[in-house]
This record gives structure tokens, C-alpha cells and sequence, in this order.
């Protein structure tokens, strides 16, 4: 049955993303028509997760305003994780993802020219994607990152440690607040674990009070990751012992 459902969920993941394309294309052509482009992709996971019978819980401790850009770091246990981004957030954002995801036929097209890529492995690159997310905050567009630097834990709900310093200090660079948003569920849902399998959970998230970056300096990058990797690592722990 979880091959069948997994299947299914393939399925529609790539008929929807098929369907959008071709007007995701046209409007990637142009720097003003890119907001449309991402609103389709935002409308690819809105369609997909209903079809899938997956159904959306978010709690939303805080309503980012779509007017003012962000910096949002969530944990990142699931593929599914990217997936769910646009249907928890109204706002106009780029990801900073691994370089990668340029490969995939459409889809690496489709985020070469929406988002930010970076080769961890390279110093020169992570340079590069750091001053391409502050002139993306600077634009008044905001950024999502996963501060684990990729699906790194061997055991969620606890995420991988220590968090990397790219998130904090474009935030404290642009006085932006830092949204930390924890992914409850995601990795039930799609674990990561090979061969690959859906299972039906509800997906659950929380968008947590924003930490403010204000008067805050280079010193301080350090003291801005832990905080935020202590509002989420609590809300997981929370969960865990709920569901035990």
C-alpha cells in the first residue's frame, strides 16, 4: 500500500509541476514578472497536498506581514520540506539551496532562476550566496535557508549540530528579523531513507515569534544561531514527548 500511495503522490507531484511550467517559463523570462513565477510554485504545493491527502495544520505564532522581508530558518529532516514552504508562507522569498538541484530536468531550470544556489564545499560559493541573499533582503525579498546545511541527521526530531552562520549574518547585515519555523512532521511523512516512501501524516508546522536584529552586530552571530536553534529544538522535543 505505501508504494501505491507513493506512486500516487509521484504522480500528481509531477503532473501539477508539468501543467505550471510552461507559464512558470514565460515568467521567469523577466525580472518584474518573477513574483508571478513564484506564485505558481507556491500554487504547485497548494494543489499537490490536497490531491495527496495531506492534510495542512500550521500554527502560526506569528504572521509574517508580506510588506517586509525575513530571514526564515527552519529544521530540515525531509525532502518534503521545500515542498511545504510555499504553502506555510504568503511571502514573496527565495531559498538558498544546494547547487545540485540545478540538475533535475524543469525543476532545476525553474530554481536556477527563482532562487540561490551554493556548493556548501566551496568557500568561494558560500561567499557568492551570502552576497546574493543580502542584495535579495536588500530588494525587500525574503529569504528561507535551512541553517543545518542540508538533511544531515541520523535521527530526527533532533537536528543536526552545529548549525552554519549564513542565515545570521545576512540578517544582522540587512536589521531583518529571523523567522524560525519548526517542521513537525515532514519527516514522517518523507523520510529520508531509501527506497522512498510517502506515508500519510498530517504536516505539521509552527511559524515561531520573529527575533529581532536590530542593533545586533558580527559579534552577535553566534549568540542569534543558538537562540533560534533553541526555539525550535524545544517545540521538537515537546512534540516528540507528546507523541510518546
Amino acid at each position: 500500500m505505501k508504494l501505491l500511495y507513493t506512486i500516487w503522490c509521484g504522480f500528481w507531484l509531477i503532473i501539477i509541476f508539468l501543467i505550471l511550467f510552461p507559464a512558470m517559463f514565460i515568467c521567469l523570462q523577466r525580472r518584474q514578472w518573477k513574483p508571478y513565477a513564484h506564485w505558481l510554485n507556491r500554487l504547485w504545493g497548494k494543489l499537490f497536498f490536497p490531491l495527496a491527502g495531506i492534510r495542512i495544520e500550521i500554527e502560526y505564532r506569528y504572521k509574517p506581514s508580506t510588506n517586509k522581508a525575513y530571514v526564515f530558518c527552519a529544521n530540515h529532516f525531509s525532502y518534503l520540506d521545500i515542498a511545504v514552504m510555499g504553502v506555510i508562507l504568503d511571502n514573496y522569498f527565495a531559498f538558498v539551496g544546494k547547487h545540485g538541484v540545478k540538475n533535475i530536468p524543469l525543476f532545476g531550470y525553474m530554481f536556477r532562476h527563482l532562487h540561490i544556489q551554493v556548493d556548501r564545499e566551496n568557500s568561494q560559493s558560500r561567499v557568492s550566496s551570502l552576497n546574493k541573499a543580502i542584495k535579495t533582503l536588500s530588494q525587500n525579498r525574503s529569504v528561507v535557508i535551512y541553517p543545518e546545511g542540508g538533511i544531515k541527521t541520523k535521527q530526527p526530531p533532533k537536528m543536526h549540530y552545529p548549525w552554519m552562520d549564513g542565515a545570521f549574518r545576512m540578517a544582522i547585515h540587512q536589521q531583518v528579523p529571523i523567522v524560525p519555523i519548526t517542521l513537525l512532521t515532514n519527516y514522517k511523512i518523507l523520510p529520508d531513507k531509501n527506497p522512498i516512501r510517502l506515508h500519510r501524516y498530517p504536516m505539521r508546522a509552527i511559524v515561531h515569534e520573529p527575533l529581532l536584529t536590530i542593533g545586533l552586530s558580527s559579534q552577535d552571530v553566534s549568540l542569534l544561531r543558538d537562540k533560534c536553534y533553541q526555539v525550535i529544538d524545544e517545540e521538537l522535543k515537546k512534540h516528540h514527548l507528546l507523541k510518546n
